[in-house]
């Protein structure tokens, strides 16, 4: 049910939504497909948290999250399963990240040590944390989101989907992304 990517031919999209496990590099490459194509970036987790990774009101967050969508051109960074079908029934393009999980693991541990200020992915007052919680999120992900996935794909042919496994697809993928 997955399509795979042809590299041959541009993607055209304006409705861009990114989702994966932690630690597979959604929101760095929402960052550069951002500067390529000027296209606004909205990171869900600087909407799902307040400070101190506090969880804003769901409702509230909904509504937010309705108004992004309903703009002509977006790309959403975020993951928020209970919501897929808000961004996905209006989304052009649909970005699986699904690297593996010890990639994702070696990463979200490297995140402690590393400067990400030039990414703006986090609400204000939350900073780099590596919990319990977000290890079991990571590792147990692909269980969680396979049924939705091919539900949002059958119910929504009008989506191009794509599943990125590693670096190099990624890259492919900004190649033939047209500004």
């Amino acid at each position: 049910m997955l399509k795979t990517l042809n590299t041959k031919n541009s993607i055209q999209a304006k409705r861009i939504m990114i989702f994966g496990r932690p630690g597979s590099g959604k929101s760095t490459f929402a960052h550069e497909l951002h500067n390529i194509t000027k296209i606004p970036l909205f990171h869900l987790d600087k909407y799902f948290y307040t400070s101190n990774w506090m969880q804003r009101d769901y409702a509230e967050f909904m509504k937010m999250q309705q108004e992004i969508v309903n703009n002509d051109t977006w790309i959403v960074d975020g993951n928020c399963t209970k919501s897929f079908e808000t961004r996905y029934s209006r989304a052009d393009l649909c970005l699986y990240f699904n690297y593996p999980m010890i990639v994702c693991l070696w990463r979200v541990c490297k995140r402690l040590l590393q400067n990400r200020d030039h990414i703006d992915d986090r609400a204000e007052d939350c900073p780099e944390i590596v919990r319990w919680q977000l290890i079991k999120y990571m590792w147990t992900f692909e269980d969680r989101v396979k049924d939705k996935i091919a539900a949002l794909q059958a119910k929504y042919h009008h989506v191009q989907f794509i599943e990125v496994n590693n670096n190099a697809q990624a890259k492919s993928i900004l190649q033939s992304i047209e500004a």
